[in-house]
């Protein structure tokens, strides 16, 4: 395998090591696909991928630590040890400390996010409740992002080969999703999800569908009135500016009948009612985009799992596509050229 001198660099913040986040992260990068066109800089703890290594006999699993990304060494995992003592390693258990390991790879990969030192960002999956405090109120890797980088707006993004999904409301809770289908609201995601469909997954004139709030789309207003009076009049406007947006579509017959192979990006109303459909068909392939934020980040669509932590059984699929949709966002952006 030849490896070039200089690969773009990619941070794989750990996440919770108590669940599964190491272990795909460590069966991802053995494929040697990976290493052929990226280098990763892990931020974690040495000690924890060494735990880890021994008890799923990853002994093919390799790294180097370095103190910080200008000592990073093109031809091996780099891992940065985020604080001075790794926390007790606990498959399938909650703890504090390991929710401030992820934490603190979370806020130094966001550092050198900032200085330019990555060039781009997978996150592997933490747990929420181990991270909030008093003094932190964290509802997720998207909303922590889209504040620390001071973006407008960003647009939670389901992507697989074949399905593009995003979320008009993300994580917020079911009783407010209604107030946040507005005019504004809506046409600042669908434009984030035109830009990106186009800038960072090169396809020229992107074909959108829009899913309805209400069952039945709300049957010409019998079962609400989002449809007829914002989302209709929304679809017009852009269809009026040769933009290619359809709908409002009802998601049951939406789904049931494929119709989502039809499009190149789909806008659902809030977070179930995307998230449902893609994982069902996507979940080991599935990969977290975040459009709209002035750099790349990727997730695998899964959580922690800690029912299956430390057994050898979890899927790096999702975590294996969250890297390798990285490095492809990446050059499709132009914002690395080979050499």
């Amino acid at each position: 395998m030849s490896i070039k001198k200089n690969k773009p660099i990619i941070g794989i913040s750990i996440g919770d090591i108590n669940g599964i986040s190491a272990e795909v992260t460590m069966k991802a990068l053995l494929d040697n696909r990976l290493h052929k066109n990226i280098t990763p800089v892990i931020y974690a703890h040495g000690k924890a991928l060494t735990f880890y290594k021994k008890l799923l006999n990853l002994e093919d699993f390799n790294f180097m630590q370095i103190r910080n990304v200008d000592e990073v060494n093109h031809r091996k995992n780099n891992v940065i040890n985020v604080l001075d003592d790794s926390p007790e390693v606990l498959p399938g258990v909650e703890t504090q400390e390991a929710g401030k390991l992820a934490l603190y790879a979370l806020r130094q990969a966001t550092e050198d996010l900032k200085a330019n030192k990555l060039d781009a960002l997978v996150t592997a999956p933490l747990n929420k409740n181990n991270i909030n405090s008093p003094e932190l109120k964290f509802v997720g890797h998207t909303e922590y992002l889209t504040e620390a980088f001071g973006a407008k707006e960003s647009l939670m993004f389901m992507v697989s080969e074949d399905m593009r999904i995003g979320m008009a409301s993300g994580h917020v809770p079911l009783s407010e999703v209604a107030a946040a289908i507005t005019p504004e609201n809506i046409r600042k995601k669908l434009d984030i999800m035109i830009h990106s469909l186009v800038t960072d997954f090169g396809i020229n004139k992107p074909k959108i569908a829009v899913l309805g709030l209400n069952p039945h789309a709300g049957e010409d207003g019998l079962l609400g009135r989002e449809e007829e009076e914002i989302l209709k009049p929304l679809i017009r406007e852009y269809k009026e500016k040769g933009i290619m947006v359809f709908g409002p579509y009802p998601s049951d017959g939406f789904f049931g009948m494929l119709h989502h192979k039809k499009f190149d990006g789909i806008l659902a109303m809030y977070h179930d009612q995307g998230l449902i459909p893609f994982k069902t068909l996507h979940f080991e392939d599935g990969v977290n985009f975040t459009a709209g934020l002035p750099f790349t980040r990727t997730s695998p669509d899964h959580g922690t799992a800690y029912n299956i932590a430390g057994k050898n059984i979890a899927d790096e699929g999702s975590m294996r596509a969250a890297i390798l949709m990285a490095y492809d966002i990446i050059v499709q952006n132009k914002n690395w050229e080979e050499g």
